[in-house]
């Protein structure tokens, strides 16, 4: 299966990859339909497992290979240029993005909703906030699978790649339940809060070809593009998942949970690359 995947275009597997990190969504969110609510202290844990994961994607599989690219490309000493000014310019995406769409973050009041001002449901802009943040998720998968196709860095391995949507789509499934319960609780049925769960990460398959694409199609962006994932990823982490899991005392065992996850896709990184 293995080898029949890697004839595939660049594009058709980052495609693959993100619809496999959606499906993991998919699974999260179908826990409504097993549980009525999730305990407080499950969520933070998952929040903070989420945010070591993507801290732990966000340097071994974006950013050393961005500053080892460039390194290749011949930037020579300079080869930290990329990979600054792309993880700057990814956390000003996000920054942006937060201004300009409407959302709330999970377990918060509707009266500190961000970003402009809107009379949408708290369910929708409970939506919109995660999906805000599976943008950056999947341009890092496709951009791994771009970086794979430009054959430059010895960092990018297909099985990098493959660990890198692996680690991603781990992450999805506890994300995909802590958004359909908080709506299901807030009085939507079953299968209302299952499809905003799911449909959350309908992103990550379009922001993964688009982000492989991207690379194909101008090479020279490839550090840039590994940094910008990094930098995107790493504002939702320090801007929503952390406060998010520190917030409610636990924070002791959220921080355990993210060290879990930064461990489990340091392993996942290192043992595929």
């Amino acid at each position: 299966m293995l080898e029949t995947f890697s004839h595939f275009s660049p594009v058709l597997q980052a495609l693959i990859a993100g619809i496999f990190t959606w499906s993991c969504t998919v699974v999260g969110a179908s826990f409504v339909f097993f549980f009525k609510q999730v305990n407080r202290k499950v969520l933070d844990i998952m929040s903070g497992f989420a945010a070591g994961v993507m801290i732990a994607a966000s340097f071994w599989s974006l950013l050393a290979p961005s500053i080892a690219h460039a390194e290749e490309s011949g930037y020579g000493n300079l080869a930290w240029v990329p990979a600054t000014v792309g993880f700057l310019l990814g956390g000003a995406f996000l920054r942006l993005t937060d201004r300009i769409i409407p959302h709330l973050h999970l377990g918060e009041p509707l009266e500190n909703r961000e970003g402009p001002q809107t009379k949408a449901s708290k369910s929708l802009l409970l939506f919109l906030a995660i999906t805000i943040h599976n943008i950056p998720e999947g341009l890092a998968v496709g951009v791994g699978f771009g970086a794979v196709a430009a054959g430059i860095s010895t960092q990018n391995t297909l099985m990098s790649a493959i660990g890198l949507a692996l680690g991603i789509g781990i992450q999805n499934i506890p994300e995909g339940s802590a958004l359909s319960m908080p709506i299901r609780a807030d009085g939507k049925s079953r299968w209302k809060a299952f499809n905003y769960g799911q449909m959350s990460a309908l992103v990550e398959p379009v922001a993964a070809v688009l982000g492989a694409a991207a690379v194909l199609s101008m090479s020279a962006l490839l550090p840039y593009a590994l940094s910008f994932a990094a930098g995107a990823m790493i504002f939702v982490v320090v801007e929503e998942l952390i406060p998010e899991s520190q917030t409610n005392g636990n924070s002791d065992i959220a921080t355990m949970g993210l060290m879990v996850g930064f461990a489990v896709m340091m392993i996942l990184d290192v043992a595929l690359g």
